[in-house]
């Protein structure tokens, strides 16, 4: 037998005639031989495995858990729409703080943080078994934790003449409050929950909420004129009135479904009691709303 039939090339044959021959087992060996490739195709990602906007929102509705979409999130390709009008939208749906934290870091190729206070979160705060802070100061709900809103240092001065009733620690005049930086750190997204811890004695009533002016390189307010029992005059231009629920020891929820944009701040009771100086220092939990597009 030549070498050629041995290796099943026909005798007397052309090369074409072996590829003709063999070339169409060949084709079909490998089909049947390598089925796991023509898997690994169907099962690459297709566009419409990539995560939008419309996709969180009927996680949301499916009643999914915040962590595993979170998970899905990190996991998955995703094309989110994370502009303030989009974020508003979200909102409206009940997607929750932590998870449009999670969008907009993904979308930013940013690393996502964790969701809860147990899990190394950079934000998280001690919090009893009820769930809520235990030390005294303001948060804000993120998701399913609660974040503090660090105070900042506020440089009191005053203007006009001044008129102290020594006796009481009350102050009759303009008091004027200055922040350095044009903005906070903490912003928010409407609707926001606020946590408000106060101290032992202190109520609700005695925090003041403080619409904030934006200056070149600061923030400025007045605070009330005339001292705490006289509540008159420009002092009110920067008051803005809000609504409570005292829901633990003092603790008090705090809820803004709509407030204008801007610079605002918790001034809490005590910050200036004193005319014995033309400066002192206070401190102010503050927070912006951004401007809806």
């Amino acid at each position: 037998m030549s070498r050629a039939s041995e290796h099943g090339w026909p005798q007397g044959g052309s090369l074409g005639d072996f590829a003709r021959r063999w070339g169409v087992r060949l084709i079909v060996a490998l089909i049947v031989i390598a089925p796991g490739h023509r898997m690994v195709a169907r099962a690459s990602p297709q566009q419409g495995d990539v995560m939008t906007n419309e996709t969180i929102v009927e996680l949301v509705e499916a009643k999914t858990g915040e962590t595993l979409i979170i998970d899905l999130i990190k996991r998955s390709r995703t094309q989110f729409d994370v502009s303030p009008s989009a974020i508003l939208r979200l909102k409206k749906a009940g997607v929750s703080d932590a998870i449009i934290e999670a969008m907009m870091a993904k979308q930013q190729g940013e690393p996502i943080e964790a969701t809860s206070a147990t899990d190394g979160s950079k934000d998280s705060t001690p919090e009893a078994s009820s769930g809520f802070p235990t030390e005294i100061g303001v948060y804000v709900r993120r998701g399913a934790r609660w974040a503090e809103v660090l105070p900042e240092v506020i440089n009191w001065k005053t203007g006009g003449v001044l008129k102290s009733i020594v006796t009481a620690g009350i102050v009759k005049g303009d008091v004027n409050g200055r922040l350095r930086g044009r903005h906070s750190q903490t912003k928010i997204v409407l609707p926001a929950e606020f946590l408000i811890l106060a101290p032992e004695g202190v109520a609700i009533t005695e925090y003041q909420l403080v619409k904030l002016h934006v200056k070149k390189k600061a923030r400025e307010f007045r605070t009330v004129t005339g001292g705490v029992f006289h509540a008159s005059g420009g002092a009110q231009r920067d008051l803005v009135p809000f609504k409570w629920e005292k829901i633990a020891a003092r603790t008090y929820r705090v809820v803004f479904e709509a407030l204008p944009p801007g610079e605002y701040g918790f001034l809490p009771p005590g910050q200036y009691t004193s005319a014995s100086a033309s400066a002192q220092l206070g401190k102010m939990y503050t927070f912006g709303v951004g401007e809806l597009q």
